[in-house]
């Protein structure tokens, strides 16, 4: 900096407001700085600069799991809102461990990210409530922290999952089926398995409509904590070894249907005329698979973009009370869904 104002003939003071943008600098003060940091090659540090003015115009973003499509899409979503709005995006990921989440906190914090936008796994939040205490606004993006006011964006997986057995039901199946990453409330489950919201509200959404249409141990075709596409191809396998196995299988996230696929194929049977499929989330492959896949779509680039919108309206000063922003789901229907033709599907 010293260097810049030395060539620019300017105060140290002078060439720091030209290069930061900041402060009142004569048109022809800047153009002399402007012309000497190019010519030495002047980088600004970023980080002083933020200690300096109290912005450093980045966006701090903690996922759960980039392979994830979802979370990939999500991911674009913040980044093009955010840069429309002037700010770059930091990205971190925490393979749903708590541990690498509240290092990468800490490690966003301590660049002095303007904001934090976090897909939260499991375990205590204080991180999380520190940060926001701190002054460090916080929205959280897909899941929920039951007990904590954050501002978070998300769908109503509950009601969604409920509608997806209503569906199913209304092909007259009775023997449903659910594979999913996540667990029951109630449920103490493996490790990275516990206190996902969207995981438990799926299963109870799944639950719920189970009883509803009067389906008599639903639990039974229950297979949770089977996240991974190897763990749902297993978990599926099983179900298609019992003894009344289902006639339809509702796969919780692109991820598990992609091993229950595999399972069914395996299996020697297919979808739908043995088994009939509706999984959450539009991945590009469930469009182009024969049968095509009839799914839950969320919008997940969308959910993305009002996370971070959420974010820079509480960076700019918004003050009112953290709130909850539920956006709709689309149920598409395709071909991977027939008419049950059990004659011994029972209740």
């Amino acid at each position: 900096m010293a260097e810049v104002a030395r060539t620019a003939g300017v105060s140290t003071a002078t060439a720091g407001r030209a290069l930061g943008g900041y402060g009142s600098v004569s048109p022809e003060a800047r153009t002399r700085v402007l012309a000497a940091a190019k010519e030495l090659g002047y980088r600004r540090n970023d980080l002083a600069r933020a200690v300096i003015t109290g912005r450093s115009d980045t966006i701090g973003l903690v996922v759960a799991d980039i392979d994830n499509p979802f979370f990939a899409a999500a991911v674009r979503g913040v980044s093009d809102a955010a840069r429309a709005a002037g700010y770059e995006v930091l990205l971190a990921n925490t393979d749903e461990d708590p541990h690498r989440e509240r290092s990468a906190v800490d490690v966003l914090l301590a660049r002095r990210v303007d904001g934090l936008i976090v897909a939260p796994t499991w375990g205590d939040p204080e991180h999380l409530q520190r940060a926001q205490r701190s002054g460090t606004p916080v929205v959280l993006l897909d899941r929920r922290i039951e007990g904590v006011d954050l501002d978070t964006v998300m769908v109503d997986n509950f009601e969604a999952s409920r509608r997806a057995v209503a569906y199913l039901v209304d092909a007259g199946h009775r023997r449903i089926a659910m594979v999913t990453g996540g667990t029951r409330r109630s449920q103490v489950a493996p490790p990275g398995q516990r206190g996902v919201s969207t995981g438990r509200d799926r299963v109870e959404g799944f639950l719920r409509g189970a009883a509803e249409a009067g389906l008599q141990e639903p639990e039974r075709y229950l297979r949770t904590a089977a996240g991974t596409p190897d763990l749902s191809q297993r978990a599926t396998a099983d179900l298609l070894a019992g003894h009344e196995p289902p006639t339809a299988l509702f796969a919780s996230d692109s991820r598990v249907a992609l091993g229950a696929v595999k399972a069914i194929r395996q299996a020697g049977r297919t979808i739908p005329d043995h088994i009939s499929l509706v999984a959450f989330d539009d991945a590009d492959w469930t469009g182009v698979v024969t049968p095509t896949i009839t799914v839950i779509s969320q919008p997940a680039q969308a959910l993305g973009r009002r996370a971070a919108e959420m974010l820079l309206e509480r960076i700019s000063g918004a003050q009112e009370e953290p709130r909850e922003e539920l956006l709709p789901t689309v149920f598409i229907e395709r071909d991977s869904v027939a008419p049950c033709a059990d004659d011994t599907r029972g209740a």
